[in-house]
């Protein structure tokens, strides 16, 4: 009686979030969250499943979280293997409702392969702008296709963001280009950020692979400690999403060995920031990273 009473509460509450709106989506991570927003507007309710600091490799779908699928119009997820864990409540749901992966749709050749898991691509892709722009015309042809009256505000809508995400993308290259090319090794506790070192050359190296679902070990900890120490580098970074005492134990490894590196900041990787703060946006996520990481590095 509990569980029915519970699962009634969970139901209830699904349906008042998702209530007068034309469209009910739920939604995995906060940066397809803010994309659905940007395009969808009045005429979409957007629940978001993972909040700041959710890490999306480990994150297991609940009950409540079972049930605000069930009573969504529209799934959108990032596939790519991102959300790992979730990815059999997903092909259930594709049988009788409208489910999007927003990252396949994205040419084979513009991806890169994942060095974690044989057969399947790195689904960082929010740190190439250029990548997330075509998430953006996604979801526009994905809200569109199930709103066909609506779709021309969809598209209005959609083509307004992408020009402010262009505009992101020539800031974070016009700060990128603050750092001598030398300077641009981005150190991190994983390797969420390779699609930011293709687009906006840098080398970056993680501490763990694309997954946070295994620790680092010691070796890797003193391979990465003598790296730092013979490059010199300035600083290395913690990330929101990651429990930083890999890094800090990185850190105290460098010291050893008599290089002083710096915490230059923490970046939001897998996450965004708190809802309704600047860092909560995706352009705000953006920002605040390519701001941190070139002030650390200057």
């Amino acid at each position: 009686m509990k569980k029915i009473i519970l699962g009634m509460v969970f139901l209830c509450a699904a349906q008042a979030n998702f209530a007068h709106a034309s469209i009910k989506v739920v939604t995995t991570i906060g940066q397809i969250t803010d994309v659905v927003k940007n395009v969808g507007g009045e005429h979409v309710a957007v629940i978001g499943l993972m909040g700041a600091g959710v890490d999306p490799h480990l994150y297991k779908a609940s009950e409540s979280d079972v049930r605000k699928l069930a009573e969504a119009d529209i799934i959108f997820y990032n596939g790519l293997y991102l959300e790992a864990k979730m990815e059999d409540i997903f092909k259930q749901m594709l049988r009788n409702k409208v489910t999007a992966a927003v990252g396949e749709p994205i040419e084979k050749n513009r991806l890169l392969d994942s060095v974690s898991y044989a057969g399947h691509h790195d689904p960082h892709i929010w740190f190439d702008v250029s990548l997330w722009m075509q998430v953006v015309q996604t979801v526009t042809d994905t809200l569109s296709k199930f709103d066909p009256v609506n779709a021309q505000e969809y598209q209005i809508r959609a083509d307004e963001y992408l020009l402010e995400l262009k505009k992101l993308d020539q800031y974070v290259e016009g700060r990128a280009s603050e750092l001598e090319k030398e300077e641009r090794v981005l150190v991190t506790a994983h390797d969420a950020f390779r699609y930011f070192g293709r687009r906006y050359d840098f080398e970056v190296i993680g501490l763990q692979g694309l997954s946070t679902e295994s620790e680092a070990g010691a070796k890797d900890v003193m391979g990465l400690a003598d790296l730092i120490a013979q490059r010199k580098i300035r600083a290395i970074f913690v990330e929101s999403s990651v429990p930083e005492r890999n890094i800090k134990a990185v850190q105290q490894a460098v010291k050893a060995r008599g290089w002083n590196v710096e915490i230059g900041g923490e970046l939001f990787s897998d996450a965004m920031g708190d809802a309704g703060t600047f860092e909560g946006t995706y352009i705000g996520m953006v920002t605040h990273n390519i701001d941190t990481i070139v002030d650390a590095l200057k």
